[in-house]
């Protein structure tokens, strides 16, 4: 089964930017809102699309093992736009059920579609209450309340800027929904620089999985 890890944090915070450590040929970019990356490298495999089902068909024929969903959270956005004005009444039920199951089943079908071997870096905004709980930015009571997309995934990584320095949170401050296997960074690494290709192989060698980033 394929290993959704998602990516959470504001916008600015390095999301995008981590992936510049990748080599042109390692990833597949999912491009969903087709901006500009923040770095000057380009990539050689790159899809621009908002459709679930052409995500996973092009994880399916993809050269390498990892594909990166950028910006995730525009799969709901684009799908909400495109319909509230018309969406009257059960309609208007009917939309956000629609919302929540392009999220649900991205990951369901990550799980059961992809060869186990597979990575897929799901890259989403936060949002954070006046209570100070931060999660992640989601469009619709159904998801937060039936589907909880962190608690379908066992990696969840916070995106986070402080004085122009990026870097990751791999563990929770008490108030987020970061969180990790134990050993999969040690007590030094509650936060590590902002690389997702060093998260990558960490992730390879926790799991034993062949051919780091490629």
């Amino acid at each position: 089964m394929g290993m959704p890890i998602l990516l959470y944090g504001k916008s600015g915070s390095g999301k995008s930017r981590s992936l510049k450590f990748f080599g042109e040929e390692e990833i597949l970019l999912v491009n969903v809102e087709g901006k500009d990356l923040p770095f000057r490298s380009k990539f050689k495999y790159v899809c621009k699309t908002d459709s679930v089902d052409t995500i996973i068909e092009q994880c399916k024929k993809m050269p390498c093992k990892v594909c990166v969903i950028d910006d995730a959270g525009y799969l709901m956005t684009h799908r909400f736009m495109n319909n509230h004005r018309s969406k009257k009444g059960n309609a208007s039920f009917e939309m956000y059920d629609e919302i929540a199951d392009t999220m649900y089943f991205l990951v369901q079908r990550i799980k059961t579609e992809l060869p186990p071997d597979v990575r897929v870096y799901i890259m989403l905004h936060e949002d954070t209450s006046d209570a100070g709980d931060t999660k992640i930015r989601t469009i619709g009571k159904l998801i937060d309340n039936k589907v909880c997309l962190e608690g379908m995934v066992t990696i969840v990584l916070r995106c986070m800027s402080d004085h122009g320095k990026h870097f990751f949170r791999t563990q929770t401050d008490g108030f987020d929904i970061t969180k990790t296997p134990e050993d999969l960074f040690g007590e030094a690494e509650a936060e590590i620089e902002n690389n997702l290709k060093y998260v990558d192989e960490k992730i390879c060698e926790f799991y034993e999985l062949a051919g780091k980033g490629e």
